[in-house]
């Protein structure tokens, strides 16, 4: 009998709900239920629908209840630094949204304390104006956020709805700015400048931990037991679990919304010039280092799409790079991770004035902002893997794309003609295997380190690689 696992992944623009089932010689996935996530504007802050989302995990839990009772376990995977503040139990409002403009005046009132290159020192992190220390610095811990007695990061907080136990999974947690890159564990001196009470903040574990077992509430919801295991719970921590690399010489790039661009290392990299260049430290399974940085990924595109069909524009994503793919590279490629290209709207229309104010060549027609796009996705990505293996001491001598970007066959092209090297692509749902993989481990499916998981993901998924070409 093939035992199965459910896998909870809550993307930035999507979630699923996916069973998985795992033997030492094959993996195997199906996407349960599926349903869209994203910002909510309220009138005057971006927020999650958290608890909407809840309801539509457990929807897509109780499908797979009515049709098996072979379940061994659950894992929850999410975005990062975003969190809930509780009060016995219940939200105090729904989370905040990373791209909330708030973030920046958390900037300028942690920084008026500690500036980057002491914050680095002591968590390791590159600067990311929505890390949860500055949100935190945020709240009205005199008021309003008094009234909090919990904080859990979002897949945290559904493992407590789903178990009514708290704790703070480490690859997630990392992330928050509050981690001592040294000692792995909170810090007193970070906790200072977000204003928040080491109090509010459940003890940390590691990925393969058993969170607890679903409450019978939601046991009779979903029509089965398990218990809820803790995965790496950041959503680019499953990715790089589950990404094919082929050699300690691999870089990933985990490609959705965001592109986490980087290398696995045994320990921190916190020189100098890891600072400048602007990269970071998270925490991976078993203990990995994931030394990387965020480049702007997939939201340039998804959102120049949505803009041109908010203007009569028929055609899809795919249509467009498909039609893009016929368009010469453009030289004067633009600077993906300005700050202005951050916001949610007209992409399209600050693309154009970036460029018309440092007189660069572009044009406003979808398929060739669409190419123009793609070639300055590239170059960044191409960059980062390139200077992930300079300040880390590795020379990266192929890239594994992983998640949603690695079906855009145009971006992974023109990707290994910028950086020079083969690109293999897939697997499209890498964080759920990833999920799924720990999962199966914990309860003894399989066994082994990354590298043999890995090997089974490469073994049991369709990649393709693409090699460099001297010509678009």
């Amino acid at each position: 009998m093939t035992h199965g696992v459910v896998a909870i992944d809550l993307g930035a623009t999507s979630g699923r709900v996916i069973q998985g089932r795992v033997t030492p010689t094959s993996l195997e996935y199906t996407v349960i239920h599926r349903f869209p996530n994203g910002p909510v504007n309220d009138g005057e802050s971006l927020r999650w629908n958290v608890t909407g989302l809840f309801d539509e995990v457990i929807r897509g839990m109780s499908r797979i209840g009515h049709t098996t009772q072979d379940i061994v376990s659950v894992g929850v995977d999410s975005w990062a630094v975003d969190y809930g503040l509780l009060a016995q139990g219940k939200l105090l409002h729904e989370p905040f949204h990373y791209r909330d403009a708030r973030t920046a005046r958390g900037v300028a009132l942690v920084h008026g304390h500690a500036d980057h290159s002491q914050l680095f020192a002591l968590n390791g992190l590159q600067f990311l104006p929505f890390n949860s220390i500055y949100q935190l610095a945020t709240e009205d811990w005199g008021a309003e956020a008094s009234a909090a007695d919990a904080l859990l990061l979002v897949p945290d907080l559904i493992n407590y709805w789903l178990t009514g136990e708290s704790f703070m999974e480490r690859t997630n947690a990392s992330t928050t700015g509050l981690i001592n890159v040294a000692t792995g564990e909170l810090d007193s001196e970070l906790l200072a400048l977000g204003g928040a009470s080491r109090a509010l903040f459940a003890p940390l574990i590691d990925a393969g931990h058993i969170v607890g077992n679903l409450s019978p509430i939601i046991q009779a919801k979903v029509g089965f037991m398990a218990p809820v295991v803790a995965v790496g719970s950041h959503d680019t921590a499953s990715a790089v679990v589950a990404a094919p690399l082929s050699s300690s010489s691999s870089a990933y790039v985990s490609l959705g919304t965001w592109g986490l661009v980087g290398v696995e290392t045994s320990s921190p990299v916190v020189s100098d010039a890891a600072k400048e260049a602007n990269f970071t430290n998270e925490a991976g399974v078993d203990g990995r280092n994931r030394f990387l940085r965020n480049v702007m990924g997939l939201w340039l595109l998804n959102e120049s799409v949505n803009f041109w069909k908010s203007r009569g524009e028929t055609r899809g994503l795919e249509e467009l790079l498909a039609q893009a793919s016929e368009v010469p590279s453009n030289p004067d490629v633009f600077e993906v991770d300005h700050p202005v290209f951050m916001p949610p709207g007209d992409i399209p229309v600050r693309i154009a004035h970036w460029c018309e104010e440092r007189g660069l060549a572009f044009s406003s027609d979808p398929v060739v902002m669409v190419a123009h796009i793609v070639d300055s996705l590239a170059v960044a990505i191409a960059s980062a893997v390139h200077k992930a293996g300079e300040l880390a001491g590795i020379t990266v001598m192929e890239i594994s794309v992983v998640g949603g970007g690695s079906q855009n066959g145009l971006l992974a092209q023109r990707l290994a003609n910028r950086a020079g090297i083969p690109v293999v692509a897939g697997p499209v749902e890498a964080t759920a295997l990833g999920n799924i993989m720990v999962q199966a481990r914990a309860a003894g499916l399989i066994s082994g380190d990354l590298e043999s998981l890995r090997a089974l993901v490469r073994s049991c998924s369709n990649l393709e690689t693409f090699q460099p070409q001297t010509r678009d």
